[in-house]
């Protein structure tokens, strides 16, 4: 592990995720904060900060300091700022984004690298986030499955999480494209994937965006996606996040996904999030 000199790092679980201190984001951070920020984010997969004051111009600036800003295309509703998404969950709504096990925006043809998430209002209960380690996912599986898997491409694709056909602005607050215009996003990625950054092979699938298995028809696919959805959410894979408001995830999108619990019906919630660019 790194001996940290400028932040403290505390893990929560044993699978990923720890808790950093000693740091204001807010603020313009030297290149060796940095580094260790990100370092302790290639370590631990995703990070959580505490009793954070994240104005919109701030936590984009902390967010730059990492990659470009990814604009998301199905949160385009005519809003001047691009860059920035926010997640409402109100009382009413039946749905809630990211109440599957996903990784963020997997269809497009260059993953995001990762996202970073603030807390503008939080319920008093309720209303977590939990992640799981996709290099654990994949390390996992027999060297049989792993041999099956390797070269295989799984198609990615928006059709659920957007547009007309999707019907999901019915039931939530956080609203998407819906309009005649859109058109899905498709591309197909490797099941098993390698990270850019350590190297590791990870398992780059998810329920959300995984229509389906290149090459192979819906009904072969069926059956190795449903076993690695469920392989991959194990719970000694997990960690879970229990958020304040000022609290700030910062995940690896590459080899983690996410699961944001819908079981508080009764209460605000209320997100501020940039993506950065793979």
């Amino acid at each position: 592990m790194t001996e940290y000199r400028h932040i403290t790092v505390a893990p929560i679980a044993g699978a990923l995720g720890a808790e950093i201190g000693g740091v204001n984001i807010a603020e313009d951070l030297d290149d060796a904060v940095i580094g260790e920020i990100r370092q302790a984010l290639l370590e631990h997969l995703v990070i959580f900060f505490r009793d954070q004051d994240l104005p919109v111009d701030r936590h984009k600036a902390f967010s730059r300091r990492f990659g470009d800003l990814f604009i998301h295309p199905n949160y385009q509703l005519g809003q001047e700022d691009k860059e920035t998404v926010y997640l409402l969950r109100k009382p009413g709504d039946t749905m809630a984004t990211g109440e599957w096990w996903h990784a963020d925006t997997t269809m497009m043809e260059t993953r995001p690298m990762g996202a970073i998430l603030y807390a503008l209002e939080t319920p008093d209960y309720g209303g977590d986030t939990m992640f799981s380690n996709q290099y654990m996912a994949y390390e996992t599986l027999s060297d049989g499955f792993k041999a099956t898997l390797e070269g295989l491409k799984a198609v990615h694709s928006d059709i659920r999480v957007a547009g007309p056909q999707s019907d999901v602005n019915k039931k939530r607050s956080s609203k998407v494209r819906d309009d005649s215009n859109w058109q899905p996003t498709v591309h197909a990625h490797p099941v098993v994937a390698v990270h850019p950054e350590t190297g590791r092979k990870c398992l780059y699938v998810n329920s959300v965006y995984t229509v389906g298995l290149e090459g192979m028809t819906e009904a072969e696919s069926a059956p190795i996606l449903e076993y690695l959805y469920e392989h991959q959410s194990r719970p000694e894979f997990t960690c879970r996040f229990r958020w304040r408001k000022g609290s700030v995830a910062f995940w690896d999108n590459r080899c983690t996904v996410h699961y944001a619990i819908h079981d508080n019906f009764v209460s605000v919630r209320h997100m501020q999030r940039t993506q950065i660019a793979g």
